[in-house]
């Protein structure tokens, strides 16, 4: 009898900092999972506060599954259940001070990387090598092995020293994806706006999605129905 292996299971990794932006990151996620891709999640110690504030939900490493389905189900506006039940078995979590993941070796296959928040200490920390947690070692992890990094930067202003770190993280071959939504796709919600910069990050990803309206060539596309 021939054996045939099953396909191994190769997910996105999806980190999230400390920087306010908690619904990029959960439109990030539903987005991914409707398109049937793995995920892996790190979530970092600062945006659990973050999460906390902006959203009510405490993130807890015990109860992480239940969590992050109330997370996906809350609209960016802040009302629960939303987006109503979202399947999360395709979801594999790892706690950030976890070293010793799988996303912190070369080894473990993955298809790339999406920091959505990313906060200017993310950036620095990525962009110096640090590796002080599970989320920038994954991202310096898929920066040596030339995979695809994707970094939704979520600060205004810009410093320059910021400015120098995204300018290296790009020279290292990321995609520095500031968390600017734009107006043309025809946005009356901040739903709309949230999920703008989420698809931006799923294109660049190459990820298919059907979150915003894509420019056409029209003017006025954005008033029709």
């Amino acid at each position: 009898m021939e054996h045939v292996n099953a396909p191994s299971r190769r997910p996105w990794v999806v980190g999230v900092s400390g920087a306010s932006g908690t619904p990029y990151a959960a439109a990030v996620l539903r987005a991914l999972i409707d398109a049937g891709e793995a995920v892996d999640l790190v979530v970092s110690r600062a945006s659990r506060l973050t999460l906390l504030d902006e959203t009510g939900i405490a993130f807890r490493d015990a109860h992480w599954r239940e969590d992050l389905a109330q997370w996906l189900a809350r609209g960016a506006d802040g009302k629960p259940d939303t987006f109503g039940d979202i399947d999360t078995g395709a979801v594999r979590y790892w706690p950030a001070g976890d070293l010793a993941a799988g996303p912190s070796s070369g080894s473990y296959q993955v298809k790339g990387m999406i920091i959505v928040p990313a906060s200017t200490a993310c950036v620095a920390g990525v962009a110096l090598g640090l590796s002080k947690d599970l989320l920038q070692r994954a991202a310096s992890v898929t920066l040596k092995e030339g995979r695809r990094l994707i970094v939704a930067v979520r600060e205004t202003p810009l410093n320059g020293q910021t400015l120098k770190h995204l300018v290296t993280l790009d020279e290292a071959g990321a995609i520095v994806l500031p968390a600017s939504p734009a107006f043309y796709a025809g946005a009356t919600h901040i739903q709309d706006l949230v999920d703008f910069v989420a698809g931006r990050a799923l294109d660049a990803a190459g990820v298919p999605h059907t979150l915003y309206r894509r420019w056409e060539g029209e003017l006025g596309g954005s008033r029709q129905p």
